[in-house]
């Protein structure tokens, strides 16, 4: 058995973004925290390293940009991909220079494991 006898058709989600946040290593849990708090459904974390960024120095601060990264992926409805990305902005502190960077992507589609009583109520409308 598979699991999946009786599940020939895929669910497919089609109004969903992927927001994608780098870090500052240590720092991922608190931004995951608040895009919670702010409707996230969950998260993808996972360390990563930059290239060409150990020594630099950002301007007259002087502030030394670490090497050491968390990426942070979340996907969420496109209705509350705004809000998400603005609460992992300021928990992620990303308005400091050389604490990381925020993007956000349309996703053309998506599927994952979605209960059959939530597909029923969906196709009812």
């Amino acid at each position: 058995m598979t699991g999946n006898e009786g599940h020939d058709e895929i669910v497919v989600l089609t109004d969903a973004m992927l927001i994608t946040c780098i870090v500052q290593r240590g720092s991922a849990e608190a931004a995951v925290q608040a895009a919670r708090k702010a409707g996230a459904q969950g998260a993808t974390i996972f360390y990563a390293r930059g290239t060409g960024v150990r020594q630099k120095h950002l301007g007259v601060l002087g502030v030394t940009v670490s090497a050491e990264k968390e990426v942070i992926y979340i996907v969420a409805a496109s209705d509350q991909a705004d809000r998400i990305f603005e609460k992992l902005y300021v928990a992620a502190k990303l308005d400091t220079p050389g604490m990381g960077m925020i993007y956000m992507t349309p996703l053309e589609k998506m599927a994952t494991y979605v209960p059959p009583e939530i597909v029923e109520r969906f196709a009812r409308g």
